[in-house]
């Protein structure tokens, strides 16, 4: 039976619901995780060619901040817990790129944190967990 991997959509939330249910998951089945860190961007492509380089720099800033802050820890996290883990950051939708990584990778399961967005926003566009189950190809799991 080939091994199965988990890919976990991770905000860095500090209380680590979805990254310890995940974990706890994983080492029960003998699965591995594939951290996920999405940040939002949009190629904004009316910038002068001098604001676009100064986008590209904001945003090798932004990957190496998220890779330090809340990437790394999250993986040895979860490697202290016995449980072998990758990680990895991109940028755009969330919910495009979760779902990509998880059809690319062949996951067995989608681990996401419930965002608890109140706002009329997400209450008419709806929220990552939601969109996640609407258009996932695997089993979504929602961690409160």
């Amino acid at each position: 039976m080939p091994e199965e991997l988990y890919v976990v959509a991770y905000e860095g939330d500090e209380r680590h619901h979805v990254l310890d249910y995940a974990t706890a998951q994983a080492a029960k089945s003998g699965a591995k995780l594939h951290i996920l860190h999405v940040l939002e961007w949009s190629p904004y492509s009316f910038l002068t060619p001098q604001e676009l380089e100064q986008r590209h720099v904001q945003r090798r800033t932004e990957m190496e901040r998220a890779q330090e802050l809340i990437l790394d820890p999250a993986v040895e996290r979860t490697v202290a817990a016995g449980v072998s883990a990758a990680g990895e950051i991109r940028y755009g939708s969330v919910v495009e790129v979760v779902t990509e990584t998880a059809e690319k990778l062949g996951a067995t399961m989608i681990f996401v944190g419930r965002a608890g967005g109140n706002s009329i926003g997400s209450r008419i566009f709806g929220s990552v967990p939601l969109g996640l189950a609407q258009i996932a190809s695997v089993p979504t799991v929602i961690v409160p």
